[in-house]
């Protein structure tokens, strides 16, 4: 499918087309994982964008590309939709690089409003195209879309807003547009894809900024969704079973056993309830758990006011999304050497999840900030042990967990006089012992040694090697390996790591153990 194609199609034949793009996605999702929902509830808006106006000339802009699953079908890639977060195949998000019909990239919440500014202010200048932006209703409250929204209104920016309502949200957003000088239009039936072409066109029309008010039902035809659209928010490829238990809940419960010991001990999230495993933890002390929304920024500044106040709060976010709030780490929490401990979930290569998701700069952000402690569980074991000595420090601090499962704790055993002293930091022991094994079949003797704490690290790492290799997962730019010094330094590169299996993706870096005991031979024979 063509974007001139949906133009083209009887309006009368518009549902049968929404079923046919439905039964994609789900095909698509049930084989490969993905997210389910969002994009389920999408399906007719993406076509009445498409009736209304013409990418790429026109710009249009997702916030957020887990709801655009659609829009990638029905603008050329239907063809190799079957290969949707696999290696080499299509992209989990929208990209210009894989598409001129995705004018920017959308990984993370509140980027759509603000660069469709930028674009609606570029054309004003030079002429070009209509800018749209597809919101959704969470997003919509985001800092950076409310500070875009302020510019849009200021600037007399003709930007379209499509609100993708898939929470109910009523005249509230009438009222909220308003206030920035924008005119709205609807609630329109978004799943009528022949009424929100009529809107889109009414907006077009319009001599200044608008807002098409869109409401949709997440899940929408694939009934497992519609009745728990945050079950299949993001779904694993149907059938699968995750092989162990992931680090992040383990930690959940670790935390609930701190705050049974310690009534200060409380959890902030921004949005993720369910994705950092701290349902549970909610329910059993909702006066001590605290969803922001997606703001990021605000979770951490709340979260260190909760500090200053006597409490001792833990920040549940992804990597990905810690990246938003280094500012507030450093000025909020680092400068006032705040307790508050970050439970970094997703840390490291996400795997299918792309470049957007890839948890990789957490250890290089955090590392140089005055006085913050950072952990990298090695083992299940370790989960609960340093989230309980985080929170006895009484100072800034962050462990990072695996997207994955940890294994078991098992003894390393020693080299006697090895010439390789391998750092392993976090998830990576495994790993290193699996290097450590093609090491001696070529006869050069090797010491593991299993590094969960991160910073301040262990002066006495070196002891005696001849050769300091270390192994992280993270970029080496300004990693561990940096901060002990190592003579080869293994991790992700300075470059976008892409999408595929995380064992696809390390072959590509010369990141998987034969790459890696390959590396250390060749220099350790120089």
């Amino acid at each position: 499918m063509t974007p001139d194609d949906t133009k083209r199609l009887p309006e009368a034949e518009l549902p049968k087309l929404a079923e046919s793009v439905r039964g994609r996605i789900v095909d698509a999702v049930a084989a490969n994982g993905g997210h389910l929902a969002s994009s389920l509830g999408a399906v007719e808006l993406a076509i009445g964008i498409l009736r209304a106006f013409d990418p790429p000339r026109d710009r249009v802009l997702w916030d957020v590309g887990h709801q655009a699953y659609a829009w990638k079908i029905l603008t050329g890639r239907e063809g190799r939709f079957s290969t949707l977060r696999k290696h080499g195949g299509l992209a989990p998000f929208l990209s210009p690089d894989e598409s001129d019909c995705d004018a920017f990239i959308s990984g993370h919440a509140g980027v759509a409003l603000a660069a469709a500014a930028g674009f609606a202010a570029a054309n004003a200048r030079s002429g070009g195209g209509r800018v749209v932006a597809v919101v959704g209703e969470a997003s919509l409250m985001n800092g950076e879309s409310l500070e875009a929204l302020g510019c849009i209104g200021r600037l007399g920016l003709k930007v379209i807003v499509a609100l993708n309502d898939n929470g109910r949200g009523g005249d509230r957003h009438e009222a909220l547009f308003g206030a920035f000088g924008m005119r709205c239009i609807g609630p329109v039936a978004g799943h009528d894809a022949g009424a929100v072409a009529a809107a889109f066109e009414e907006a077009k029309a319009a001599d200044c900024a608008v807002a098409v008010h869109v409401v949709t039902k997440k899940g929408k035809g694939f009934a497992p969704a519609e009745e728990d659209p945050e079950a299949w928010h993001s779904a694993a490829p149907f059938g699968d079973a995750v092989a162990g238990r992931r680090a992040m809940p383990m930690a959940a419960d670790a935390l609930a056993a701190a705050a049974r010991r310690d009534s200060r001990v409380c959890a902030v999230v921004a949005a993720m309830k369910n994705g950092t495993g701290l349902s549970a933890f909610a329910e059993e002390f909702p006066e001590r758990f605290f969803d922001v929304g997606i703001r990021e920024e605000m979770a951490v500044t709340f979260a260190a006011g909760l500090a200053k106040a006597g409490m001792r709060p833990v920040v549940a976010i992804y990597s990905t999304f810690l990246q938003r709030a280094i500012d507030q780490i450093q000025h909020d929490v680092c400068l006032q050497r705040l307790p508050v401990v970050f439970a970094v979930d997703h840390a490291g290569c996400v795997g299918a999840d792309g470049a957007t998701h890839h948890g990789l700069y957490d250890i290089a952000l955090l590392r140089p900030l005055a006085g913050m402690r950072i952990f990298a569980p090695t083992c299940r074991e370790e989960v609960g042990e340093l989230l309980d000595e985080a929170l006895r420090l009484g100072v800034p601090a962050a462990i990072r967990y695996p997207k994955g499962a940890l294994p078991a704790r098992k003894a390393v055993g020693d080299c006697v006089g090895a010439q390789v002293r391998i750092l392993a930091v976090g998830d990576q022991v495994e790993k290193a012992l699996k290097v450590k094994w093609i090491l001696a079949e070529k006869g050069l003797g090797a010491d593991v040694v299993p590094v969960s704490r991160v910073k301040p690290a262990d002066a006495a790492a070196r002891c005696g090697a001849r050769l300091l290799v270390s192994v992280e997962n993270g970029v080496t730019c300004g990693g561990f390996g940096e901060h002990v010094g190592a003579d080869l330094k293994f991790g992700w590169p300075d470059a976008a790591v892409g999408h595929g299996t995380v064992e696809e993706l390390e072959k590509d870096f010369g990141f998987d153990p034969e790459s890696i005991a390959e590396a250390i031979w060749r220099n350790s024979m120089g």
